[in-house]
């Protein structure tokens, strides 16, 4: 008898079998009610690997009766595709077949599209998948003729009885009682990152490899812990999980939260994506923070030197001293909206001509420029004196507005006072 690996053998059959996803496939779900009627239209499933979608493929195939073909679209060509329309209409399909395209986000644009003339003549239904969001990967031609369906990711209480059903078919395996210290099921469940198959490596792993003491099998927290160590991380660094990890992170940041920024600075740094990390928190001392605090910058800039001499794992410490500092920190966007103000005006073209006083006229030389009529601020009280800076078309633009925060507003009662003199 050949191998069989349990993650094919637990697969489920029926769709009250499958792992979550009730949203979709519950009593009144969208996508099971589409199953149920026997009319599948072309569809696209979007979600995590071990979510799902090829086992809800293969129960759509047998629930239509008709015959599934599967390729990845990392190694098929169209000419592929062509292969399987050479049978329709034969004995061997002669309702037509479906077709489970995965990963169809490696099909370039004219890959995508020449799909369309298989969708559009009703012969071949395209189930499609992808573990990247859909409406960036996936042509707009290809998605005006499908449904999107989205398989979210597990919860360890959805994965809980999926690892139970393993177990139990490992037993009929092995021959012996399977004796699990407490908490090891769980810790399965919570470790696999939501992803059922490779919970069900971890459970088959683990089982092979078991102590057996008087015909039981008995399966320990540190071997559990040993085999799952990390794999609950799911992080693709040109993926749909790079971009959400770091955009949390920065709006846990600007949200003041500083449980949530270490929670999401610690997956970046576990998945040992520093630079990602950097980035963001660099980014937020001047847009979040900014005037507000404005020796943030200069606090989180040594972080973030000693981190890179460092390296992980120690760099964790600064950065994580840096993430704190920043969600606590009083904030102020005026810095960001004064500057985001200031180049849309720019991109309009309303720019105009510099004012001739703030030239540099190449033949002046060093202090002739107070013969243009420049007036040396440092020359008057309080060093300021009124004069005109910015071009004549938006001479009255004013983009820096002070914060609320006591700094800002502690300079803004510093020239309020200079300039009314």
């Amino acid at each position: 008898m050949s191998y069989r690996p349990l993650a094919d053998e637990i697969r489920p059959q029926e769709l009250d079998e499958v792992v979550g996803q009730t949203h979709i496939l519950g009593p009144d779900g969208l996508l099971r009610r589409i199953i149920e009627s026997g009319n599948i239209p072309n569809l696209i499933f979007y979600g995590p690997s071990g979510t799902g979608k090829t086992t809800v493929a293969n129960i759509i195939a047998q629930k239509t009766n008709r015959p599934l073909h599967r390729l990845n679209a990392t190694t098929a060509s169209i000419s592929d595709i062509k292969d399987i329309m050479a049978q329709i209409g034969t004995f061997m399909a002669p309702e037509g077949v479906l077709l489970y395209l995965d990963e169809i986000q490696y099909f370039n644009k004219k890959q995508q599209q020449s799909l369309l003339e298989f969708m559009e003549n009703g012969k071949i239904t395209l189930i499609a998948s992808t573990t990247e969001n859909p409406y960036f990967a996936v042509f707009n031609a290809v998605l005006s003729r499908a449904t999107v369906f989205e398989f979210k990711q597990h919860t360890a209480q959805d994965v809980l009885p999926a690892v139970e059903r393993g177990i139990a078919i490992m037993e009929g395996r092995l021959g012996a009682q399977v004796v699990c210290e407490n908490g090891v099921k769980e810790h399965i469940s919570a470790s696999c990152g939501g992803d059922v198959r490779k919970a069900m490596n971890a459970v088959e792993l683990l089982l092979t490899a078991a102590r057996r003491q008087e015909g039981r099998l008995l399966v320990t927290m540190a071997d559990a812990q040993l085999v799952s160590q990390q794999s609950a991380m799911r992080y693709d660094r040109e993926g749909d999980a790079h971009f959400d990890i770091a955009s949390a992170l920065m709006k846990s940041l600007r949200g003041s939260d500083p449980d949530a920024a270490l929670h999401y600075l610690a997956r970046l740094l576990e998945a040992g994506d520093m630079i990602t990390a950097i980035r963001r928190i660099l980014c937020s001392a001047s847009e979040d923070v900014g005037m507000a605090y404005p020796q943030a910058v200069l606090i989180v800039k040594a972080c973030v030197d000693n981190a890179l001499q460092l390296g992980l794992p120690e760099a964790r410490l600064p950065l994580a001293q840096a993430v704190v500092l920043l969600a606590t920190a009083p904030k102020s966007n005026s810095v960001y909206m004064g500057y985001d103000a200031a180049v849309s005006d720019v991109r309009a073209g309303r720019t105009g001509d510099i004012p001739r006083e703030l030239q540099n006229v190449h033949a002046d030389s060093a202090g002739m420029e107070r013969e243009q009529g420049y007036l040396y601020p440092h020359d008057f009280p309080g060093h300021w004196v009124k004069q005109q800076y910015l071009p004549d078309a938006i001479k009255n633009k004013q983009y820096y507005q002070y914060g609320d925060n006591k700094t800002e507003q502690a300079a803004k009662k510093y020239w309020d006072e200079i300039k009314k003199k």
